[in-house]
């Protein structure tokens, strides 16, 4: 099956277009979570996934729009933007999101936003806590996001190594066990401006990592069209 990975699209309607547009036919588009906050499009962004027919899962920013406490723990331009977004999200958008699950099993796959262990908080950055994801998941393998930066931790029988990987890197995983995140579509913080996005084929056992430019000007303008922090629009320029 060939499968199209997204993450963190943050209400980026521009971001998630010019990869929508750059991708290849898919089977199936997975989702990890973050769909919404930040960015200035929520219910465009929503509607657009809903009409792929997408597979996703619940990020922490996606409880907080629909009355989540997550919001308690957001900084205050996170804070700012997530105030704005509970009050323009129609009820439509409200619903979907709120019908999300934590967890996804799919094609031998467990999907999450933060870890497998803790799917709306935990960070996956080190090899040890991508070691008690493995142990807390079912299946062999693993989509994740929450980081906003693309990575491949690798389990060959309990030797743990990380990839990071680069536009147009591919893993060919086979049976090892993997845990993967394609990267952030709406705000990546690796230091790269481009929308970041993966595909899989699960049949071949291979992943593939790819970047795609957008309008990011435009987005920024929208942003300040209806007043979301300075910092948020400033930082889609440099990735950060």
């Amino acid at each position: 099956m060939h499968i199209l990975v997204l993450s963190d699209i943050h209400g980026n309607l521009e971001a998630l277009d010019a990869v929508l547009d750059a991708a290849p036919a898919v089977d199936e588009t997975w989702v990890t979570g973050d769909i919404v906050g930040y960015g200035p499009e929520p219910d465009e962004v929503v509607e657009r996934l809903r009409e792929r027919g997408v597979v996703a899962v619940r990020g922490n920013h996606d409880a907080a729009a629909v009355g989540g406490d997550e919001i308690d723990y957001f900084n205050e331009d996170a804070r700012r933007a997530m105030i704005w977004t509970r009050s323009v999200i129609s009820d439509r958008t409200r619903a979907w999101l709120a019908a999300l699950p934590e967890r996804v099993v799919r094609e031998g796959f467990t999907l999450a936003h933060g870890s497998p262990r803790d799917p709306i908080w935990e960070y996956v950055t080190t090899t040890p806590v991508a070691r008690a994801s493995f142990d807390a998941m079912d299946t062999d393998h693993g989509v994740i996001g929450h980081t906003h930066r693309p990575a491949a931790y690798l389990n060959d029988d309990g030797v743990m190594s990380l990839m990071t990987p680069a536009a147009g890197s591919v893993l060919r995983f086979g049976a090892r066990r993997v845990l993967l995140n394609a990267g952030s579509v709406g705000q990546p913080r690796d230091g790269l401006s481009t929308a970041a996005w993966m595909t899989m084929d699960t049949d071949a056992g291979t992943a593939t990592w790819q970047r795609t430019a957008y309008d990011i000007a435009s987005v920024q303008a929208a942003m300040r069209r209806v007043a979301l922090p300075e910092f948020l629009r400033a930082r889609l320029s440099y990735g950060g």
